[in-house]
């Protein structure tokens, strides 16, 4: 792919953009970079810039996306800009992030994808590879661009490597040529229903995660979700099924407590449930896929067994943050969506402060109330969808407003007893307050941490 000379037109300018640009910059492109906040609102990442591009700031202008070669798309911008239609229509190529890195990449591709698990599923991978001293790279909507580990592995003269990828829907609307060799969609459920006006559409971008690929490649797929195990029928490629509810005749599935690996007619177990140190049902789940590409890669058992024995979860997804006189928080700030706060809250069996609100993305929380009613006893909201998750919730569990996360800490552990859970799961996405849900973590975890630990009366 020739980038030397090209015009290129980045839309969106944050942790993608700017590795988008740097790498398109440093093989000689003539970059321009818009988005709609202002030069003085991303000088942060303005000053990351290894050299100085055009800027087009605070608004589209229609006449950068038509005079581009072609247009490198962040994962937060709406696919269907007006703007971008026009480009489409002129016969502009319009790339996502993850499709300008493939590539150039050197090495085998293992995608992640689904409504929830992500994350932990992409790092667990990730330590797989790691205990069995094998290359591999984490990378993609966990927290480092792809296109960075381009220039990187090449500067260092490294090997091809695994490239474990985390992949939200948004990157995978417009991806072409972009292929995993094995590709694992986790689950679906309702999401980012403020994107998409149909959820069939939000179904077939997860599903692009299968594009591109054939027999010789592998799709890993959860048999407990409608969605996705209707998915396993029409896949090129071939398909390995997890299950934490069924036995299955080829698959990873649990069985009276143990993890079952079935392959090739043969049977093996791999180790016990109680001995996985993730909390959940949801967890379990993600085992159940790391596991299966664990097999699919050819990685010993006990590697694995090793792994799962120690791996204690991820930074904002149910992560322990303190005991404070009997009390527990927990930050699960990575709860951005509806039945991902819906599995947090199935994880707890202690009574709970539940903090909720953010920005809605079109969520349905009435779903929450036979959870809510049964194990929770306080409900603290804040954030633009506060109104909303009370009017949903608010009769079923007594229900307060907090202006802020400070705030609505201080009143979680004024209300709270010894043998409580505080936990925050917001259900929601943080742009109404925060940069991101990472940003919304911190400041949960701050607030715990500034909390006074002198006994109460």
């Amino acid at each position: 792919m020739r980038v030397e000379e090209q015009n290129t037109l980045v839309v969106g300018f944050a942790r993608s953009g700017l590795a988008a640009a740097n790498f398109l910059l440093r093989r000689g492109a003539r970059v321009t970079i818009t988005d709609m906040k202002t030069e003085e609102e991303l000088k942060e990442w303005i000053s990351q810039l290894v050299e100085p591009p055009r800027l087009s700031l605070g608004g589209h202008n229609a006449e950068d996306f038509l005079g581009a070669d072609f247009i490198v798309l962040s994962p937060g911008v709406p696919s269907n800009l007006p703007e971008l239609r026009k480009a489409s229509e002129q016969g502009i190529p319009i790339y996502s992030e993850v499709e300008l890195a493939y590539r150039f990449l050197d090495g085998r591709l293992i995608g992640v994808t689904g409504s929830n698990g992500k994350t932990t599923t992409t790092t667990l991978i990730g330590e797989l590879f790691k205990r069995a001293g094998r290359d591999c790279v984490v990378a993609g909507n966990i927290g480092s661009p792809l296109i960075r580990w381009v220039e990187t592995l090449r500067a260092s003269g490294s090997a091809p490597t695994t490239f474990v990828v985390e992949l939200s829907s948004f990157q995978l609307e417009t991806i072409q040529k972009f292929k995993c060799d094995i590709a694992l969609l986790l689950n679906v459920s309702p999401d980012h229903q403020d994107r998409y006006d149909q959820f069939d559409d939000y179904i077939r971008a997860k599903e692009r995660i299968f594009l591109n690929q054939t027999s010789q490649d592998y799709a890993v797929l959860n048999a407990d979700n409608p969605y996705t195990l209707k998915m396993s029928g029409h896949c090129s490629s071939s398909v390995l099924l997890f299950s934490r509810r069924q036995e299955l005749q080829e698959g990873v599935f649990v069985e009276d407590g143990t993890i079952q690996i079935s392959c090739q007619d043969q049977k093996q177990p791999l180790m016990p449930v109680s001995d996985i140190r993730l909390k959940g049902n949801h967890n379990l789940e993600n085992v159940l896929a790391a596991t299966a590409a664990g097999v699919l890669s050819g990685l010993a058992p006990e590697v694995m067994i090793e792994a799962f024995r120690n791996f204690a979860g991820v930074e904002h997804r149910l992560e322990p943050v303190r005991e404070l006189n009997g009390v527990v928080f927990y930050n699960d700030s990575k709860a951005t969506n509806v039945d991902s706060a819906s599995q947090a809250l199935q994880a707890f069996t202690e009574p709970l402060i539940l903090l909720m609100g953010g920005k809605d993305k079109g969520a349905d929380f009435g779903v929450l109330r036979p959870l809510v009613a049964e194990r929770v006893k306080l409900l603290i909201l804040l954030g633009a969808a506060g109104d909303g998750i009370f009017e949903a919730l608010g009769k079923v569990v007594p229900t307060v407003f907090a202006k802020d996360m400070k705030q609505a800490v201080e009143l979680a552990y004024k209300k709270a007893v010894p043998g409580d859970a505080v936990l925050l799961s917001p259900g929601c996405a943080s742009f109404d307050m925060f940069e991101n849900f990472e940003h919304r973590g911190r400041a949960f975890k701050q607030a715990v941490c500034e909390l006074e630990s002198e006994p109460r009366p």
